[in-house]
């Protein structure tokens, strides 16, 4: 299935919208009604694939995420360009600007061709015959970008490719020829069939209506070099076990605009969303950088994806997931954060020692080792097991506390991490850790 749409299109709270020519006027404040009365580009991938469509090219030649006209432009106001989107498996999409930028509809006011730069650069790169996709975004990303340049425009093509292997739209052998680009040079259709899409400024497009020139009239131009590659860098990934189950909260050394994600190598990605807070590298909202997994998630490889502030898709990327040693590896940072908190003394019917806190967080410890009045541990204190569904509870018949002689005045604790490594040992005198 192949979905060209040339007009006006906008973004609202990370969605994208394509503006159809009988949307409502509105004014500043009005998004929702925009939004409401236009095309969510999102649900028409949806809905293309609820119809059978298997493989699927988009094309969208539109940008911006406001209901306002600017002059000589595809945009409908301010600043930027579409947002960032990770398409389905099984679908490739073409913007015709990057993040933040917006899409050039002339090179001047006496420009004669009636397709944008984008546009009549596109047509011309898919009458090559036996390019693949990602060679025709390429081709035509690097045209568009040398021509906008030239009259000191910013506009990069981007591009989402989550077709496995390589798909090549123009079979035909040899060069271009003369009636391939004819077929192109039709008049303007009457109303759209269902695989096409209103365009804005009072006209409709397909795939079929882009009436540019012929070949031989068109100048040469000499393509520029590819922008200079910024790849985002694997990122960090923390690992936090809750109640509900567990938080992983990525970290990447550049800005991005958006983050999915899936368990292993098959299956569609997961968007995290955004944050309602903007990231003042990339002047969007700020990715949201955290999802969650099940409590009873089993060791895993998460494949992470990212785009930056190009629109350009990074990875994805292998993140190892293994329950048991971050577990482990988040309550020994909850141990090491509160290490004045381990014991505590309390006078009831004697002088007891409690260590609930060691118990709460015992998936991180192998022993427990106290000296009493004695800086060198030499007395082991029995842990429950470690319970990893059930982490922070306390067993029934887990003994919290213990028993000290009455003239007790200090104690030492050491603990053996579950890797084996030796915590720093710990005094605590009692006067100053008496519950009263």
């Amino acid at each position: 299935m192949f979905f060209f749409f040339a007009g006006h299109g906008f973004e609202i709270r990370g969605r994208n919208y394509l503006l159809p020519t009988d949307v409502p006027a509105a004014t500043e404040g009005q998004e929702d009604l925009v939004r409401d009365a236009s095309f969510e580009v999102e649900r028409i991938i949806d809905r293309l694939q609820e119809r059978g469509a298997r493989t699927m090219i988009v094309v969208l030649d539109a940008c911006r995420n406001n209901p306002f006209a600017r002059p000589g432009t595809r945009a409908v106001g301010g600043e930027g360009g579409l947002a960032p989107i990770t398409p389905p498996e099984g679908t490739f999409i073409l913007f015709s600007a990057g993040a933040k930028q917006t899409a050039l509809d002339s090179m001047s006011q006496s420009d004669p061709d009636p397709n944008s730069v984008f546009t009549r650069n596109f047509v011309r790169e898919l009458a090559q015959p036996k390019l693949t996709l990602v060679q025709l975004a390429k081709r035509t990303q690097a045209q568009v970008r040398g021509l906008a340049s030239s009259i000191k425009h910013e506009q990069t093509p981007a591009y989402y490719d989550e077709i496995v292997g390589d798909f090549i739209l123009n079979t035909r052998e040899g060069t271009a020829s003369e009636p391939q680009i004819a077929a192109l040079n039709v008049p303007r259709p009457e109303p759209a069939p269902a695989a096409s899409a209103k365009g804005g400024e009072g006209e409709e497009r397909t795939a079929a209506a882009f009436n540019v020139p012929r070949p031989e009239a068109i100048a040469p131009r000499p393509e520029p070099p590819p922008a200079p590659a910024q790849p985002i860098n694997a990122p960090l990934a923390t690992f936090m076990r809750n109640s509900g189950g567990w938080s992983v909260t990525m970290s990447f050394l550049g800005p991005v605009t958006a983050i999915s994600w899936r368990l292993g190598n098959d299956g569609p990605f997961k968007e995290t969303g955004a944050l309602d807070a903007l990231d003042p590298r990339t002047r969007r909202r700020m990715a949201n950088p955290t999802f969650e997994l099940e409590k009873d998630q089993a060791t895993a490889t998460i494949q992470v994806r990212a785009i930056d502030a190009n629109g350009n898709v990074a990875g994805p990327f292998p993140i190892s997931f293994d329950p048991d040693a971050e577990l482990a590896r988040g309550d020994r940072r909850i141990l090491e954060m509160t290490a004045s908190d381990w014991v505590s003394f309390r006078q009831y019917n004697g002088l007891l020692l409690y260590y609930t806190q060691l118990i709460s967080f015992r998936c991180a410890i192998r022993e427990v080792r106290i000296g009493i009045d004695n800086t060198r541990p030499d007395k082991a204190i029995p842990m429950p097991p470690c319970d990893p569904l059930h982490y922070a509870e306390i067993p029934n018949d887990a003994k919290g506390y213990m028993n000290l002689p009455p003239t007790t005045q200090a104690v030492t604790v050491e603990l053996t991490y579950r890797d084996g490594s030796v915590s720093e040992t710990k005094t605590f005198q009692k006067e100053s850790h008496m519950i009263r």
